[in-house]
């Protein structure tokens, strides 16, 4: 599978693709945008996945949109060097490690007993796809 930074890009032109498939694309970019802003307050919902999952479907739904989000000053970087690199910052790894398992933490005090295992289960997958990525070595 190719790995280049551009295999992100979608295989037909978002204008080539008919009208619904759009909008499903870009619906699913809002959503995923709008989980990972949620992200950055609540330490159980990792805002780099989401955000990266957006940068996918807008690529596939709206030029327009994926444009705004790569030259976002906040979440432009986190996207570009994703395309670039396909790896992640082990600080990166680290700190959204650390967030969900005190989120969880947290969640299993506040949730009923029957619910309580649930966001450390989501949250152990998801930190174990993150540390299955590679790791970006440090920029310095």
């Amino acid at each position: 599978m190719d790995r280049s930074p551009s295999s992100d890009a979608p295989a037909a032109a978002a204008g080539t693709q008919p009208l619904w498939l759009r909008v499903i694309w870009l619906l699913g970019g809002v959503l995923s945008l709008a989980l990972g802003i949620v992200g950055i307050f609540l330490p159980l919902l990792p805002t780099t996945p989401f955000v990266l999952l957006a940068a996918f479907c807008f690529a596939r739904g709206s030029s327009r949109c994926e444009r705004w989000l790569l030259q976002h000053r906040t979440f432009g970087p986190m996207v570009r060097d994703w395309r670039a690199n396909r790896a992640v910052p082990l600080r990166a790894k680290q700190l959204a490690s650390v967030m969900m398992a005190l989120g969880s933490v947290v969640a299993a005090f506040k949730l009923p007993l029957i619910w309580a295992w649930l966001p450390a289960a989501c949250c152990a997958c998801v930190a174990a796809w993150l540390w299955s990525l590679p790791t970006r070595a440090p920029s310095d």
